[in-house]
């Protein structure tokens, strides 16, 4: 008997293309001829990523996504990183990989092997690497009984691997294969080696770094621009892991199942503790030795900046200092002057939003000692109001100011260099899914925002994801490229935070209807939200940075 045909709906042309049934995307993708920038490197199929191999058996929409698109360069970079590890198993064989974080357009990788780290090695690595994309081999999937998928993994000696897939306890399991080399991602890959382009491969600082495109040319790629700031911060904490034996979400489910995790939650609170108190310290020194009155805060949305700067105030207060906080919000423009983003809308993000000659006048007023009159932003006016409030630094105070721009130079030019002291805070996320997978902090933060702006705002999952590319753009062009001016980094993640964050994001990623886009980046993040066994909250104290979102704090916000 005929199977009967039906009608699928191409997003990217807008029309109904009539198929058989059983065709992979890359078919439709021929048959439709959709105008995309760059070759396809993956789908949303009724909202949700597929690969190109997917075979369609049914109505769907689909819509084709290249590089220029997250999910596309998600796709392009996960299926990078297997065609190093296997030039790297071919190169220098039983050298471990471990891919750390992103930085600096790239991402940093260490290898357990000193051969594998001299420079005409890792030159050799990387025309393997060339050869392999030149030879267009294909990603195989395999799918079969987790039991099988452990004793492959077992063979390579990935144990990393091994620890998630016992303590996630799937029955089946999904991996991939690349010329009889095994590797397993948390989503898909291109259809083979051959939809790489650009790339390069570098020694850097005791590693080495793995940098992809840019999106709008892939042959070329990224610019390098140097983070030694930031690539210290997340050292120290990953040194930190090795020490408690923690790297891998394996290890954390160990440690939950095993009943360790309030201790876990006990020393992490206690390293940010230190931190911030080493912080105060140097504040404190500066402010005796050179006169330093004004603490900047910086970092990117949902880092915790917030309560940050409220439990430094405490610490500097035990050395002796009177903190004294200023909100940069009251010194915004009057509506009518706000700057214009490219769409026309009011762009509040931009640092000429601020009235910086009148922050500046204050600023310096304050520091000679004066009585100055403090602003007021009326945020439904959209005017700055005098209500009668007046500030006077007395001896032995500090300003503290919290916000975006905080690193920028551009904020406080007429203020000295020695009386301003930077501090950059995100959370720098350390703990990884595996060897292989990494955990952008970019999710990291955005699972915190979804969480905060619907228990404090009545925000659903759903606009939360919708104005975070906005968010992402607006910390691109204002906040990443002054990171490294910071006198010191606080790296504001908590080892365990997403085990504890899962049980509250579920619910709320789950109710962003299928019917959206905000659908697809619902269902990746609920789908690495999986990986973790849960910690319940109860044992966060008060004063925890992850209560700014989770709700509880002992702080007023």
């Amino acid at each position: 008997m005929e199977r009967e045909k039906f009608d699928i709906f191409c997003v990217n042309t807008g029309k109904s293309l009539r198929i058989d049934g059983g065709e992979t995307l890359l078919e439709i993708y021929e048959m439709a001829k959709p105008q995309l920038a760059h070759r396809p490197l993956c789908a949303y199929v009724n909202n949700k990523t597929e690969e190109l191999r997917y075979r369609v058996y049914g109505p769907k929409d689909i819509e084709f996504l290249d590089i220029t698109h997250p999910s596309g360069m998600r796709t392009y970079v996960r299926s990078l990183c297997f065609v190093m590890y296997k030039a790297i198993s071919d190169i220098v064989p039983g050298t471990r990989l471990r891919i750390e974080h992103s930085l600096s357009h790239g991402y940093y990788c260490l290898l357990d092997n000193p051969e594998a780290l001299k420079p005409e090695v890792i030159a050799r690595i990387k025309e393997r690497m060339a050869q392999i994309i030149a030879a267009d081999i294909p990603f195989k999937k395999i799918e079969c009984h987790t039991a099988d998928a452990i004793e492959t993994f077992r063979q390579q000696s990935m144990f990393d691997k091994i620890e998630l897939l016992q303590s996630t306890h799937q029955l089946y399991t999904q991996y991939h294969t690349l010329d009889g080399l095994a590797d397993s991602y948390y989503s898909w890959l291109t259809p083979s080696t051959g939809y790489l382009q650009g790339f390069d491969l570098m020694k850097y600082n005791g590693g080495v770094l793995l940098v992809p495109p840019t999106p709008d040319d892939p042959t070329k790629p990224a610019p390098i621009e140097p983070q030694e700031k930031m690539l210290n911060a997340f050292k120290e904490y990953l040194t930190f892991n090795h020490i408690i034996g923690l790297s891998n979400i394996g290890d954390l489910n160990k440690a939950v199942e095993s009943r360790r995790a309030t201790d876990l939650i006990k020393v992490a609170e206690a390293l940010h503790e230190k931190k911030i108190s080493k912080i105060a310290d140097d504040i404190t020194r500066r402010y005796h030795e050179e006169g330093t009155r004004i603490v900047l805060i910086s970092g990117p949305s949902s880092s915790g900046k917030t309560t940050f700067s409220k439990r430094l105030s405490i610490q500097l207060m035990t050395n002796l200092l009177k903190p004294v906080a200023i909100s940069l919000d009251n010194y915004f423009v009057n509506r009518e002057d706000t700057p214009r983003d490219e769409t026309g809308d009011y762009d509040y993000e931009s640092l000429y939003a601020l009235d910086l000659d009148l922050f500046n006048k204050d600023l310096n007023r304050l520091l000679q000692g004066e009585t100055v009159p403090m602003p007021t932003y009326n945020f439904e006016t959209g005017s700055r109001e005098y209500r009668g409030n007046t500030l006077k630094l007395d001896e032995g105070a500090v300003l503290i100011l919290e916000g975006i721009h905080g690193l920028n130079p551009e904020l406080t030019p007429q203020i000295k260099p020695h009386q301003k002291y930077r501090i950059y805070v995100s959370a720098l996320t350390t703990i990884s899914i595996d060897d292989h997978n990494w955990i952008p902090t970019a999710d990291n933060r955005l699972l915190r925002r979804i969480i905060r702006d619907y228990k404090y705002r009545g925000a659903s999952a759903q606009s939360t994801i919708a104005r975070w590319g906005s968010v992402r753009r607006g910390e691109e062009k204002w906040i990443f490229p002054y990171q490294e001016n910071a006198d010191a980094m606080f790296n504001s993640s908590l080892l365990f935070e997403l085990a504890v964050m899962k049980d509250y994001a579920q619910p709320i990623l789950s109710a962003v209807p299928h019917d959206c886009h905000e659908y697809a980046e619902a269902h990746r993040l609920l789908r690495f939200l999986g990986y973790f066994l849960s910690i319940n909250q109860r044992e966060i104290p008060p004063t925890s940075l992850l209560r700014e979102f989770l709700g509880g704090s002992s702080f007023k916000y």
